[in-house]
């Protein structure tokens, strides 16, 4: 059996959206809009890679939307949707994988459920498409008022991802090149490929408008808030910096640990493992492991925050206090909160962060050590 790969058109720039950013890259519950819609396809069992196809002069937002995600290097996308999906097929044909799904990036509510469907219609007939059948009457119309009904019997809404055997999907884009066709299904039909239809999701709609937004944005926000608490400690050992929030600080020791002992993004990582249930940060990376000795830490924070994204989920704030009487955090917070926001994918003002002291009492007042307590929120689905 072939690789199946999830290819995400990305590359228009949403004239009917508005504003100075792409809708692909607009935040939505703390996250780009792409990376909610890559990570449902990268935490699917049977999805082996993802591919984006991007405008160009959006490369820098793709890379900070997918910042420390496992996906394929972009595409560049063309004039039409139908050139962009093209663009994304020829640059896999040395991959030649069995299995193709095009997906649009705006559409962030993609479930495991829905993609599962277009896979096991995959397996009987040449593409599948994921619909839902039209309930509402349809009327006809022109110059402000209606002149008919149109039958409703028969008629679907088609959704995406929309799939398809590699070689014909791409062989049907070839022949229907110059035509001008609205999404894959109408280049299938062009071709003559027999396609299923599989079940749609009513959640997995297309952001197009800014009331589409902000309808996602009360869906993110309607599920289960869970909360979590971390707390990590490093003793100083002899050195010349610290490494804390995934900022080098010079001073004049450096603190003790297996990995890097960032004790900031240790605490962090613990609080969302916390926040969902998934144990500790030891559980995940041992520290026998000799694998993770010296380790940058934000591999463990992002592995945490994936850990979310893989269950539907949303990082609403992150609040951290560092508590030493040095080196001092004020001078580097700001390039701290910058490098917890960058590693988890979220936005700057979901970060909070402090430092404080505990007034010369206890170790950290000794100067023998630096602690950390932080606290995650977390946003999952209610049917987590």
């Amino acid at each position: 059996m072939g690789e199946t790969i999830a290819v995400v058109v990305g590359a228009g720039r949403g004239h009917r959206f508005g504003g100075d950013i792409p809708k692909q890259y607009r935040m939505l519950g703390g996250m780009p809009v792409l990376r909610k819609t890559v990570s449902a396809f990268i935490s699917h069992p049977d999805i082996d890679a993802v591919l984006s196809v991007i405008h160009p002069d959006d490369l820098e937002l793709f890379r900070t939307a997918t910042e420390g995600l496992d996906v394929l290097d972009p595409v560049w996308g063309g004039a039409t949707r139908q050139d962009s999906v093209r663009s994304g097929l020829e640059s896999l044909e040395n991959r030649s994988p069995d299995l193709v799904l095009i997906h649009d990036a705006a559409r962030p509510f993609i479930s495991n459920y829905v993609i599962t469907g277009v896979l096991v219609g995959l397996k009987s007939y040449k593409g599948a498409i994921p619909s839902l059948a039209v309930t509402d009457t349809l009327k006809r119309g022109d110059n402000g008022r209606f002149i008919g009904t149109v039958s409703r019997e028969g008629l679907y809404r088609a959704q995406t991802p929309q799939g398809f055997h590699f070689g014909d999907l791409i062989a049907a884009h070839r022949s229907t090149a110059g035509m001008e066709l609205t999404d894959d299904s109408a280049v299938a039909e062009s071709a003559g490929l027999d396609v299923a239809i599989t079940p749609g999701s009513e959640d997995n709609f297309k952001i197009t408008t800014q009331e589409d937004l902000d309808k996602a944005e009360r869906m993110v926000s309607s599920g289960e808030t869970r909360t979590g608490l971390g707390f990590d400690v490093h003793q100083f050992c002899d050195g010349d910096s610290v490494t804390i929030c995934g900022v080098k600080v010079p001073f004049e020791q450096s603190l003790l640990g297996h990995s890097d002992a960032d004790v900031g993004l240790h605490a962090i990582t613990d609080a969302i493992l916390g926040a969902i249930g998934e144990g500790d940060i030891g559980m995940h990376f041992p520290p026998s492991d000799p694998q993770w000795k010296g380790e940058p830490s934000d591999t463990f924070l992002r592995h945490a925050g994936n850990l979310v994204n893989k269950r539907g989920g949303s990082l609403s704030n992150i609040d951290l206090t560092i508590i030493c009487e040095k080196p001092k955090i004020g001078p580097h917070r700001e390039k701290m909160r910058a490098r917890i926001a960058e590693i988890l994918g979220i936005s700057l003002d979901r970060v909070g962060l402090k430092g404080t002291t505990t007034e010369r009492l206890g170790f950290t007042g000794r100067g023998e050590g630096v602690a950390a307590q932080a606290i995650a929120t977390v946003n999952l689905p209610i049917n987590d």
